[in-house]
């Protein structure tokens, strides 16, 4: 599994090496599926561009959200489309107006296959006028009458029969979903190179039934109930010091061999701001855009940000190249240490942070006092997707931080 990416690339050579020139893949946009659970296909959209010298662009589209590709391998009748900062990557034989292949997440040993087809704008076929609209809040819980279920906040958006928005849970949101409602069926799926999301259910005006597929890896039910005051639980609380612990204490390495602590010079005397995260996170990424975003707009030397990251990746090595690849494609400038690699397993992550009562979601934010003192602990990120919710965090953490500046 760990070497399909270097077969692939082989494979391209030598079939650029049979088939000689290439016809190219055409300008426009098009219409991929994944297909995931029970034979279902999650759609998605994409408009791929020429900018000349060779080179293709791909411009992929969730709700209001577009993601920029720019690594794109093209050799014979075979393309290999890297995904930005995730591991993912889509490979296949393609014609002018078609691809066919496979979406592989190595680290993960996880494939799925995909087709794309040219032309096509639309991302689920309408099936006739929805019955009602699904706009505003509703109250969601996923696993319904089972040990595991856990409950979500469903915020959309519908003009006509387009549908937009997300879940959130007290761990994160599922980003940017987009779809369609037709009589009384809705459809949502989002694709980013980390999650292949696909949501189909039966809405009435007020209630909402159907299934959650991520992949082929997991499927759930959930049913859903029209409820604009729902809130979910403060996610503040979740985490937090465990008695005997005042302090919270690491020694990680960087991708320099240098072991990095609260210790270290670079964080003495400052509010500092620890971000348990990893690379493969979508919503670790939404974080990691905020955190960076944050430092620009408020370049005060006395507040210092720290990245721990536990990786997928079977060797340190890899994981940092993972690490160094959001570095770059985000322009991170604070200090991303390796905490664990092989597994995100979240109890063994928990082993190395023993002061903490668990870490129950990645990402989880530790916010640190001039004297060293844990004065708040996020869990989960609200992203862009939430809206509102988002907006909200923003404040709150641009006036906490404010607040710990001045003592």
């Amino acid at each position: 599994m760990k070497r399909i990416f270097l077969i692939l690339i082989l494979i391209i050579a030598c079939n650029s090496c049979k088939n000689g020139e290439n016809v190219g893949l055409a300008e426009g946009f098009w219409l991929a599926e994944l297909e995931v659970g029970d034979n279902q296909r999650l759609p998605f959209n994409f408009k791929l561009l020429r900018p000349g010298n060779g080179k293709y662009n791909i411009e992929l589209y969730n709700a209001e959200e577009t993601i920029v590709i720019d690594e794109i391998k093209v050799m014979g009748d075979s393309v290999v489309i890297k995904m930005p900062v995730f591991e993912g990557y889509l490979a296949g034989k393609y014609t002018a107006k078609e691809i066919n292949g496979k979406f592989v997440k190595e680290n993960e040993e996880r494939v799925l296959p995909f087709k794309a087809v040219h032309g096509i704008r639309e991302r689920f076929k309408s099936a006739g006028i929805p019955n009602t609209n699904i706009s505003g809040n509703w109250e969601v819980e996923f696993s319904p009458a089972n040990a595991d279920n856990y409950m979500a906040k469903g915020i959309f958006r519908q003009v006509d029969d387009r549908v937009s928005g997300t879940f959130r849970t007290a761990t994160g949101d599922y980003r940017y979903l987009a779809g369609i409602h037709s009589g009384d069926s809705v459809k949502f799926s989002t694709f980013d190179g980390a999650r292949a999301y696909l949501f189909q259910a039966s809405a009435t005006d007020s209630t909402m039934a159907g299934v959650f597929y991520s992949g082929k890896h997991a499927k759930e039910t959930f049913v859903a109930r029209r409820n604009e005051n729902y809130e979910l639980p403060n996610t503040e609380a979740l985490t937090y010091m465990k008695k005997g612990f005042d302090k919270l204490n690491f020694s990680f390495p960087d991708s320099k061999g240098n072991m990095v602590s609260l210790d270290d010079a670079i964080f003495k005397d400052k509010v500092v701001i620890v971000q348990i995260m990893g690379t493969w996170c979508p919503n670790c990424l939404d974080e990691t855009k905020f955190l960076v975003e944050y430092l620009k707009e408020h370049s005060n030397k006395q507040v210092a940000v720290v990245a721990l990251a536990f990786e997928y990746a079977k060797t340190k090595e890899a994981a940092f190249i993972s690490i160094n690849r959001l570095k770059d494609r985000i322009g991170v400038k604070y200090p991303i240490v390796l905490a664990q690699y092989g597994t995100i397993d979240k109890e063994m992550a928990q082993m190395k942070l023993p002061m903490l009562n668990h870490i129950l979601s990645f990402p989880t934010t530790i916010v640190i006092d001039k004297k060293g003192e844990v004065r708040k602990i996020y869990t989960g990120f609200n992203g862009p997707a939430t809206g509102s919710n988002y907006d909200s965090f923003k404040r709150d953490f641009h006036s906490f931080i404010t607040l710990l500046l001045e003592v």
